[in-house]
Order: C-alpha cells, then sequence, then structure tokens
C-alpha cells in the first residue's frame, strides 16, 4: 500500500510541476513570434522582452518541414523529420537562442507537432525526402506500420477524431511504443537544448494516455540553462472544446495545462459590444472556462486571426488592446500569452521574406516594427499592462463598478486599477484601493523617466475620477502603483 501511495504522489507531483512555465520572478506572459527566426528572437529577448517583464516566447515549430510553393506559414506544421533545421535558423542558431534568452530569464516554449507527418511530397527543409503516400519517412524514421489507416475525421466520433487525419496529414500511432520512443527523443533533444516547454499542436487529435506516458517518461529540465534539479517542461495543449464534439479538454489537464479558446471567443464579443462589459463581473470559471491553474489564455492565436471572425485580432486594434489588457489587468489566474504576427491579407501568406528568407524585423523610433511585421508584443499599450500584471501579482480584484451595460472598471487591491468602455463615455468618479496621487495610464502612455508620455489619473480620497470617451484613440485606461508620479 506504501508503494502505491508513493507512486501516486510522485505522479500528481510530475503532473502538477508540468503546469509551471518556470518564469522568472517579476515575469509574466508569453509571447508568440509567430515564425521569427531564431537569432531574432534571441535579440529580442536581450533587447526588449527582458526589459520588459515578459516571461517567455513561443517559437515555431523547429523540425524540419516540407517545402510548400509560395512557402505558407503552414509549412512548419508538415514535418518530415525531427532534424532542426528549417526557414527559422538551424540546431546551432537554435541552441543559440534558447542559451541567449535563458541567461537574461526568459524561457523558450516550442510549437510540438507530433499527430502527424507531412501530406506534401518533395524534399523538405534539411534536405530529407518523404513519401506521403506509402508513408515513409525515412529520417525519423518512420513507416507504414507506424501509423493509423488512413480515413477522414467524423467529428461525431471521439476515436475518428483521435485516429484519422487532420487536412489529410498522415497521422501517428502513439500508442506504439516505437513511435512514443521517437516522440520521447525529439523532445528530450530540444529539452538538452534548453527548452522549458512545449505547446502541443493538435492534442486534440492524439488520445491522452498515449500523451500522458510520452510527456511523463521526458527528462528533467536542464539546469545548466538555469532550470531548478527535477523541474518538469511546461505542457501547453491545443484542445479546442467549444462543446460541439465529443473530446473535452478536461481530458488533457492532469498532466499539463490547456489552452482555453473560449477566453478570447467571449472576450471578443464583450469587447466588440455586442455582450454587454458589466457581465465580466464574474469572469472566470463563472463563464465556464476552466481553472486558470489549468490554462494557457489567449484573446487571438496565429490559427484564429484567420479562419474565425469572432475573435479580435491586430486589423481591430482598438478593442483588441482593450481585451488584451483586460486579460492581463484580471485576477483569473491563468497564464496569459500575446500573439505577435505580421499582416496579411491571405489565409495562406507566408511571412515577409525575401526570396526563401524570413525578413528580420526592422524597427521605428517608437519601438514598433517594420518589414511587415505588426509586433504586437511592442505596442505599448500591451508591453505597459505585461508591466501592470507583474505590478498587482497577488492582489485580489475589488471594487467592481459598471454602469449596467457598457462600461466597467476594477482595481486590484491597493496596486492597479483599470476601466474600460465598449460604447459611450465614463465621467464619473470610482473607488479604488489605490493610495491618493497622481498616477500615469499606461494604456494612453508610457511612465518613462518619473513622467507620463500619456494622460494622467488623480486618485483622491479612495477614488479616481475616470474620464474615457468613446472617441478617444484607446477604449481602456490603467494605473498602477510603480507609474505613479
Amino acid at each position: 500500500m506504501f508503494d502505491k501511495l508513493l507512486v501516486l504522489t510522485v505522479c500528481f507531483a510530475v503532473a502538477i510541476s508540468q503546469k509551471d512555465p518556470h518564469f522568472w520572478d517579476g515575469r509574466n506572459t508569453i509571447v508568440h513570434l509567430f515564425e521569427w527566426k531564431w537569432s531574432d528572437v534571441a535579440a529580442e529577448c536581450e533587447n526588449f522582452l527582458s526589459q520588459k517583464g515578459y516571461g517567455g516566447v513561443q517559437v515555431s515549430p523547429p523540425s524540419e518541414n516540407a517545402v510548400v510553393d509560395g512557402r505558407p506559414w503552414w509549412e512548419k506544421y508538415q514535418p518530415v523529420s525531427y532534424v532542426l533545421n528549417n526557414r527559422a535558423g538551424d540546431e546551432s542558431a537554435f541552441a543559440d537562442m534558447t542559451k541567449r534568452c535563458n541567461q537574461v530569464g526568459v524561457r523558450i516554449y516550442i510549437d510540438l507537432v507530433v499527430n502527424h507527418m507531412a501530406s506534401s511530397t518533395g524534399q523538405g527543409t534539411a534536405g530529407n525526402t518523404c513519401d506521403p503516400g506509402s508513408k515513409s519517412y525515412p529520417a525519423v524514421s518512420y513507416s507504414y506500420e507506424n501509423f493509423h489507416e488512413s480515413c477522414d475525421i467524423d467529428y461525431n466520433d471521439a476515436a475518428s477524431i483521435r485516429n484519422c487525419e487532420l487536412s489529410g496529414l498522415k497521422d501517428l500511432d502513439q500508442s506504439q511504443d516505437y513511435v512514443r520512443g521517437k516522440i520521447r527523443d525529439y523532445m528530450n533533444h530540444l529539452i538538452s537544448l534548453g527548452v522549458a516547454g512545449f505547446r502541443v499542436d493538435a492534442a486534440k487529435h492524439m488520445w491522452p494516455a498515449d500523451l500522458d506516458a510520452i510527456f511523463g517518461s521526458l527528462d528533467n529540465l536542464n539546469t545548466d540553462h538555469g532550470f531548478a534539479s527535477g523541474a518538469r517542461a511546461f505542457i501547453f495543449q491545443e484542445v479546442i472544446d467549444t462543446g460541439s464534439d465529443p473530446v473535452y479538454n478536461t481530458e488533457y489537464t492532469s498532466f499539463g495545462k490547456v489552452c482555453e479558446f473560449k477566453f478570447g471567443k467571449e472576450l471578443g464579443a464583450c469587447f466588440r459590444g455586442q455582450n454587454a462589459l458589466h457581465y465580466l463581473k464574474n469572469w472566470g470559471t463563472g463563464w465556464g472556462l476552466l481553472d486558470g491553474g489549468d490554462t494557457v489564455s489567449f484573446v487571438d492565436n496565429h490559427d484564429n486571426e484567420r479562419d474565425d471572425n469572432s475573435y479580435l485580432h491586430y486589423k481591430e486594434a482598438k478593442p483588441y488592446k482593450a481585451a488584451i489588457a483586460f486579460m492581463l489587468a484580471h485576477s483569473y489566474d491563468t497564464t496569459t500569452r500575446i500573439l505577435s504576427s505580421y499582416y496579411f491579407d491571405g489565409h495562406d501568406q507566408a511571412p515577409p521574406a525575401d526570396g526563401d528568407n524570413i525578413l528580420s524585423p526592422g524597427f521605428n523610433s517608437d519601438g514598433t516594427c517594420t518589414n511587415g511585421w505588426v509586433c504586437q508584443h511592442r505596442w505599448s499599450p500591451i508591453f505597459n499592462m505585461v508591466a501592470f500584471r507583474n505590478a498587482v501579482a497577488g492582489t485580489e480584484l475589488n471594487n467592481w463598478w459598471d454602469n449596467g451595460d457598457n462600461q466597467i472598471a476594477f482595481s486590484r487591491g491597493d496596486k492597479g486599477f483599470y476601466a474600460a468602455t465598449a460604447s459611450g463615455d465614463i465621467n464619473t468618479s470610482i473607488s479604488t484601493g489605490l493610495p491618493d496621487g497622481t498616477y500615469c495610464d499606461v494604456i494612453s502612455g508610457s511612465y518613462v523617466d518619473g513622467q507620463c508620455t500619456g494622460k494622467t489619473l488623480t486618485v483622491s480620497g479612495g477614488s479616481v475620477y475616470v474620464q474615457l470617451s468613446s472617441g478617444d484613440d484607446e477604449a481602456a485606461v490603467a494605473i498602477h502603483v510603480n507609474a505613479k508620479l
């Protein structure tokens, strides 16, 4: 009995530790530097992310992928092998990135594509070849017997969702020890190079028991990169659960976090004014979201900014920034993630490039990006709210205020205050826990060397007078103790 209890205790400890993103103290939020090269990620860790309080970076899949005409972003989701070599860089560049980012306290999480292998033929980015027709991927090596039988997914059947082919991609059978071993070797190699964890692509299309077995058998994180002895890889899984099919995100939370897709979908409707903001008073589990300790949450991601108009994204900048500010201001205790993308007009549009070479971002005098990159993480209302989240860590949400419709405000203990409107003007005094004084609104401007580049708000007698017009450039205001004049 004692042995069984010991095993259960160890398994539980491993599962809990796989929900730890390993942020440095005083850091929060993952930024997804979608389609960035490894050399550019490394420089961004050193020159910007570490200085603005970001906790980590999700990077695009690093393994060899099929070369597709037009070089669409989704070619990286068509693996040919687990060799670390694609348009983002080779293994040497990848290792240099993880080392440099870890040294300045910014963790690296890779987009892990192990549900399937490529459906596109031809030579891969590392020079290896495959034959999807015969399910032959010799550089791994995988052959026909390592895959499920080809079939189209029936979304009314859980077995079909997990065993059939997503968009025609060849579906690996992760119940096989051989397949598990290949995936484990790939992940362990990345762990040896200093990654902190994995965003698991298409986790919904793999059996939870198979994933649990693979993740539970991984090496501990590499202490040479500053991780504590015994630290486990952070696991967060793409499980799209909208209640329309028989696969549930709760099936995956015993061994990692899941991406909470309801989060951005619901906030999109609210900040567009389609669902009144005042209903956000019980935001969190009261809205059907999972417990924050089980989730990574976001307003948009690289898929739904292209595929799902219910999500806000950079093309609707005003409500988008207000929704991200709400995410970072609120006490729902989730791991937050920001998308940093590139401008696009069509679904398959490639990242900014000169021929086959992805362009590095350039930077304007105000720190925003050029060369076709949106760089939402460099927008001041967003990185200033990352600082807000750090400033209010550990406080409760209180002093909720709303006008019964599309205007809301709340405090975070005695550390911060946020207000927003989706329609109409706010012109009123609102209770706050902040000490009296004048504060910089970190959404309209930045607090720099004791001065504010935007507007200021004054707290007097426990209240703050808020003037926020629906015609203003920003739909929200936010103040915190570290931006007091």
